[in-house]
Formats: C-alpha cells, structure tokens, sequence
C-alpha cells in the first residue's frame, strides 16, 4: 500500500504525532531488502531514534507541532549523500566508509521532522543517466521492468513512484534528478545551483553537482526544497539567495522550445512531446521555437570535453588504487579525464562561459525553456548493448544545464502509447525556481494524471504559501495595470497575483495636482471596499520601489476583505483636505472612467 503525499501525510499526524510509531511499522512491512532499488534500509532503532527525538521535542513542550512543517516524513536519500550512522557507498562496495556526520541537506530536512528510511541505488559514483551502471544491480522502470529507471538517482526515482517514501533526495550534474523523474512519471526538483549545500555529498563534478528532490507532487518537491536549501557557510560553493527573481510566470507564459527536436527515431516519444505541447497551448502558453545550437554545443562539452576530468579528481583514490573495483563503464568514463591537460581545462571553462552567456541571453526573453525530459527510452537489454551511446542520447535536453547555470523542474506529461511515461522539463534562469514551481502546481492540476505509479490522484490543494523571497503588494491607482506607473512594478520583475479588495474600512480619494493623476487610499471608520490589485515584487526590488514613491503617499500594511494583511499605499491625513471622495465608485479605475465619460 503506497504512503501518501507528504502534504497529506503532515494533515493526518499533525493533531496526533504519537500515531507515527504505528505508522512506521506498517511502512516497515512494505520494504524488502530484495528490492534493488535499496542499498541500505534503516533498522528499527534507527528509525525510532529519529522518529523519537522530533516527539520528545513535541512532548516536552521545547518546540511545536507547528515547528516541524515534515512531521515524521519518511524519506529515502541516493546513497552518495551522507546519513550519519549508514553507510555511504555511491553503489561503489570497495568506497564504503561510515559518515559520522549527516549532509547538510539532511540534517536540514530531520530538523524539519523528516525520517530517513534508507540509502537508494544508484550509477556507481553517479556518473550515468541510466540506473544500470551498478553492482547492486539495474533498477528496473516502475511502469515496465523491462525498461530503465533512468539514472543515476535510479533508487531514489523508483520508490517514490512506488509510494514507498513520500520524497527522496538524489543528485544532478547531467540530468540525473530529471531523467529518472520522467521515466517514472513523478516530480524531479533540480534547484540552481548553490541553493542546496552539497556539502556531505560525494563529488561528480564538483562545479556542476547539485542535490534534487523527487516527489508524486510540485507542491510536496517545494515544500522539502524551502526545508533543505538555504546558505552553508560550509560549502564553498554555496549561494545566497539575491531574492531578485520573479515569483511566477507570466499571465500568459512565454516558453521556448528548440528550433529542431531530436528523438533519435522514437516515433512514440516523439508524438508523446507533441501531445504535450499541444496541451500547454491550450492551457495559454505561447510556445517560439529558437536556435538551439548553443545547447547543444554545451551539453557536449559535459562529456566530451575537459570537463570529464572533473570526475577523474572526484573518484580519486580508489580510480588510482582499485581500479577493478569500478564498474568497467563508469572506469572508462573517468579514466578519459587523464587525457586532458590544464591547457584544456581553461580552454574548456573559456567555452563554457561564451555559451552559457548566449543561452541565457536567449532565454531572457521567455518564461522558461520546455524540452522533452529525454527524447527516447530504452529497455535494460539495449542499455547493456549501447552503454555509452544511449546514456548520451538521454542527455541529449539535460546535459547543458547546470553548466549554463540553470534550474529545471522535470514534469509529467502525456504518456507514450506503450504505456511508458514521457515527461517535459521546465528549465529557466538561476533563483527562478520558485515560478517554475509556480507553474509545475498549476500545470499538475491541470493534466491531473495518477502520481507516479501509484494510482493516486493530485489530492486538493491547501492554502496559498506566501513566499519570503518576495513581498505581496497591494495598489490601488497609477500602479494598477494599464496606468502610468505600472512599469515601476514589471521592471523589478514584480508580477500579477490577483484582483482583491480592501477590508470596508478605508476611503479612496482623487489627490489635487499629481502627475501623473493619482489616488489617496486612508483608513476611516465609515469606509468601503476598496478595489486593488496584488503584486508579488522580489524582496531584494521592494526597496527600490518604495524610494520611488512620492509624498503624500507612502507605503503601509493594508488589510484586505478576506482578512489577510499586505503592503500597500497609503497617504498622509494632510492631503486628503483638498482631495476629493471618490470612495463610492469603489475604485480608482472605475472612478476614471465613470469622471471621463461624464
């Protein structure tokens, strides 16, 4: 029997935590230690111990229910991400060593009340989009055993679509938190790079790895995102935040799609693509397709250039010293990295830059990219054929990514005919993750398709998150779309939210000689709703915005009709006296077009 949802899973132990000791025993019953999909599945004591440490907290009155937003959440981790206390062996048996400590991520998402249950299967030293490359054997494909899981966070794709965790962490350089999200119809979060540590995570290429999150929903994949991310210290290569990126897409969404689609003659995951772009018309997606050379030159570079090396510095000690305990292609991959010299490892970074800077020009003017998540699949048989040359073709619309510094947000899609999933990844700007996922809820509901390989339906959305990124701002007149001043707002990537309404305690008023015309909103005893608009601006913009209004206006805490407070205009008491009251036409656009046609 699948878990549920981690929403779902929070909802049903969030009035009675003590209920989870019970919980885990039934879950306990689902895993099996035949199931290659695992590597390591935590004992009993293991998961008490975690389990008992967020309820001690809850009991003893140190910390809330409300404090751990993953309340006794079970999940699984790739098995090259450190568990203190399990092993840690990137499906490399000769490489297992015992961390004393958990990986940033992980201990991020216990403090939020999540549980581990096991270390997942993966490529050996996850290098392969292809779940076959380890000695614990192939994962197979949640929809057809014959087929790969897609790699290399093969484990952690395969029993989240099962049902067997409600989310699972795994990696991503070329692709590998993506590749596997479509092959088994579920969610695949890869975050920019640098919001998530990779601090406690055994290295691919250092400069390109990024953890992901998989999950049955956008919504669960966020939620464990805003619990793991967040600045470390102790990664070099962590980022902060800018808080500079829009909230959501457009309206009407802009997506670019490559010029020229390859499928490397996969009729049916050729038709599958087309189906889903056909659905995202229909949804208001403009759809333009641009030149997409540029991507490609880059995702060759991932493998067939200076950049392999990067693997060789990583595998390190046991490449050098146990070479035969590798798996023979994964050897081969990292053995190529000798070839190159430090000539070449700027040459390549040189390259690099140039394309990674003409991509992201292209892709300032849309919303997002859409690629297929790879153009073909193949069955466990032709991997072992084709090692080299089918890895190479699921990477065909991942590969380019993290080195173009770019998030992505791997989406289920129109299925092929054989029953296979062929899912569509979203890939946009750095820091634009939050309006992918924006975008990934509503498009979710919208197809509504069973979660992973569970039969289960997309269970109804909760309330509205609002983000810390960005502030929600109400206005009232020459902000309001159409009017003068609303450039202030989308030229600091501020975007639309919703037409609201004030609480019925305020008065609007038509200010004497402003330019251009402009309103007064003031709290009053005897008010009425007021009609305003809602805007999300990004944080690190909402200082410049503020500066740029005028006196008698500033800005304040507005309270709306459904009771929610937000940020928005408000005007000194002295201004009002030559004003006139337009409160009864209930808002300033009604207000100008009832005074002009007057």
């Amino acid at each position: 029997m699948p878990v549920s949802t981690l929403s779902e899973w929070v909802l049903n132990y969030r009035q009675q935590p003590q209920r989870l000791v019970a919980a885990y025993q039934q879950l306990e019953a689902n895993l099996s230690h035949e199931d290659n999909a695992w590597i390591y599945i935590a004992n009993n004591d293991e998961i008490l111990s975690q389990l008992n440490t967020v309820l001690h907290a809850i009991e003893s009155g140190e910390k809330q229910v409300s404090d751990f937003p993953l309340l006794g959440v079970p999940f699984a981790v790739k098995d090259n991400i450190d568990v203190a206390g399990m092993p840690t062996s990137a499906a490399c048996p000769a490489f297992t060593f015992m961390p004393e400590h958990d990986a940033t991520v992980v201990a991020r998402l216990k403090a939020a009340g999540a549980v581990v249950i096991g270390k997942t299967n993966l490529d050996q030293f996850a290098t392969g989009l292809v779940g076959t490359r380890s000695p614990f054997g192939a994962v197979k494909n949640a929809f057809n055993p014959h087929y790969v899981s897609g790699g290399s966070s093969s484990g952690s794709a395969s029993v989240v679509a099962r049902g067997l965790v409600c989310f699972a962490l795994g990696t991503d350089t070329a692709g590998s938190g993506r590749v596997p999200a479509g092959f088994n119809n579920i969610i695949g979060l890869k975050p920019t790079k640098g919001w998530f540590s990779t601090k406690g995570v055994v290295p691919a290429c250092r400069l390109n790895d990024c953890v992901s999150v998989f999950a049955l929903t956008v919504a669960d994949a966020q939620a464990v995102a805003e619990a793991a991310g967040g600045y470390d210290p102790q990664d070099p290569y962590s980022r902060q935040n800018p808080k500079t990126a829009p909230a959501r897409f457009s309206e009407k969404p802009r997506f670019a799609i490559p010029n020229k689609l390859e499928f490397f003659a996969d009729s049916q995951s050729e038709a599958a693509f087309a189906s889903t772009l056909a659905r995202l018309e229909q949804q208001g997606a403009e759809l333009i397709a641009i030149d997409f050379s540029a991507f490609n030159q880059l995702a060759e570079q991932l493998y067939y250039g200076a950049w392999v090396a990067e693997r060789t510095v990583a595998v390190g000690e046991i490449f050098k010293n146990q070479p035969e305990a590798m798996d023979p292609t994964v050897r081969s991959i990292v053995a190529s990295g000798l070839h190159y010299t430090a000539c070449d490892a700027w040459q390549a970074e040189y390259t690099r830059a140039e394309l990674a800077q003409k991509i992201n020009a292209q892709l300032a003017e849309f919303d997002a990219l859409v690629v297929p998540t790879s153009p073909t699949i193949h069955t466990i048989a032709e991997m072992a054929q084709e090692p080299v040359r089918f890895n190479s073709q699921f990477g065909t619309y991942t590969n380019f990514t993290n080195l173009a510094d770019l998030c992505a947000l791997a989406l289920p899609g129109d299925f092929r005919d054989d029953g296979l999933p062929a899912g569509i990844t979203l890939i946009a700007p750095a820091w634009h993750d939050q309006a992918l996922s924006r975008f990934g809820m509503a498009w979710q509901a919208a197809v509504n398709l069973p979660l992973g390989a569970t039969n289960k339906l997309l269970p109804a959305s909760g309330a509205e998150k609002l983000s810390s990124n960005h502030v929600r701002v109400a206005v009232v007149g020459a902000h309001l779309r159409g009017m003068p001043l609303n450039y202030q707002l989308t030229t600091r990537n501020a975007v639309f939210i919703e037409e609201s309404r004030t609480a019925a305690c305020y008065r609007l008023y038509a200010l004497a000689d402003t330019q251009p015309a402009k309103p007064g909103l003031a709290r009053s005893h005897q008010g009425q709703p007021i009609a305003v608009e809602l805007w999300d601006i990004p944080l690190a913009r909402f200082g410049e915005f503020v500066a740029e209004v005028p006196a008698p206006l500033g800005i304040g805490t507005l309270s709306l009709e459904d009771g929610k407070s937000v940020k928005g205009f408000i005007c000194e008491a002295s201004a009002l006296a030559d004003a006139t009251d337009i409160t009864a036409w209930g808002g300033w656009k009604a207000w100008l077009a009832r005074h002009h046609s007057a």
